[in-house]
């Protein structure tokens, strides 16, 4: 038994701030934003919409597209490192919302990994058998956690959500997860507080996102061409034979040095960070959908999800759509 995407959805929310936009609050240019990053614009969530709502409205056209009703679902597993609340976890608020009942729903937090981490965990029960419907998405409200003073951070992340449903199948669709982590990393990229660290004299209470840009970019790199050719080795497949590979949507500068080290043409490379920014546990099912509802991703289609994320954690999932 395998598991196999039936169905995908994505959001963003209305309000786009450009980096014309940001050239007005903080010590910045377009020119070196995009230099640097890639990005030109993204997404922001209004100040009436949490990381719930995001999700909902992805999931909502996920179900859609694979023609399931709420009834029907009976798993929800969420990535995102931006919840609603401490609990109850978004994978909860997200049931309420669409008027699940029963099904056991989580949140999985592994930051920018986290829809690769929240896939793989829903393939297990899927293929199990313990589930036969599930709904996997990967929302995030970063905008709530970046010091909009900070031109290091601010640029590059945005808001959004993106969602998948996977059913049972006798043909491979989810063909092989792949999942790591290094906490040896933590302090490279990540929010100095929480709930339950307490602030010290020290280190006081921090609740924005800080990195260390450039160690950060090479970790990133190093790490994601390792996951992508052990997933490529243990399937025993060559580069070529992807048809697109859809890395996290980090830095326009780690995606190019991702394709150059693999020597896999940009052009078979889904990218929307451009137009979305860092969406961390959002960009991978958000360039999905891209993907297949602009008609570049077709079934029978292989793909290749790749992502990198603070902790470090990391992960790949290989499939045929």
């Amino acid at each position: 038994m395998y598991s196999r995407i039936t169905g995908t959805g994505s959001y963003l929310p209305e309000k786009v701030v450009t980096n014309a936009d940001l050239e007005k609050t903080v010590d910045t240019t377009d020119e070196w934003i995009r230099a640097r990053t890639g990005i030109e614009r993204r997404h922001i969530a209004a100040d009436d919409q949490c990381t719930s709502d995001l999700a909902v409205h992805a999931a909502r056209l996920a179900m859609t597209a694979a023609g399931v009703q709420p009834e029907d679902i009976d798993l929800i597993v969420v990535g995102t490192t931006s919840p609603d609340l401490v609990f109850p976890n978004v994978g909860c608020l997200v049931q309420e919302r669409l008027g699940i009942r029963g099904c056991p729903a989580f949140s999985i937090e592994a930051a920018c990994s986290g829809f690769i981490y929240a896939l793989t965990t829903a393939d297990r029960f899927v293929v199990t058998g313990q589930a036969k419907c599930a709904l996997v998405i990967g929302a995030e409200t970063l905008s709530r956690i970046v010091d909009w003073s900070d031109r290091s951070t601010c640029v590059i992340f945005g808001d959004g959500s993106g969602a998948v449903v996977i059913q049972p199948s006798e043909e491979p669709g989810i063909i092989s997860c792949h999942l790591g982590a290094d906490g040896r990393y933590k302090d490279l990229l990540c929010t100095p507080s929480g709930p339950s660290k307490k602030p010290t004299a020290d280190q006081p209470r921090d609740p924005f996102i800080t990195m260390k840009g450039n160690e950060v970019f090479k970790v990133a790199v190093k790490t994601l061409e390792s996951i992508v050719r052990k997933t490529l080795a243990e399937n025993n497949m060559d580069g070529s034979e992807i048809d697109w590979l859809i890395p996290h949507q980090a830095n326009n500068r780690i995606i190019q040095a991702l394709s150059k080290r693999l020597k896999m043409p940009i052009e078979k490379v889904i990218l929307t960070v451009q137009e979305q920014g860092n969406t961390s546990a959002a960009s991978v099912p958000l360039a999905l959908d891209v993907a297949v509802r602009d008609g570049r991703g077709q079934r029978g289609d292989l793909l290749l999800l790749g992502a990198f994320g603070g902790g470090f954690t990391w992960g790949s999932v290989l499939l045929r759509y």
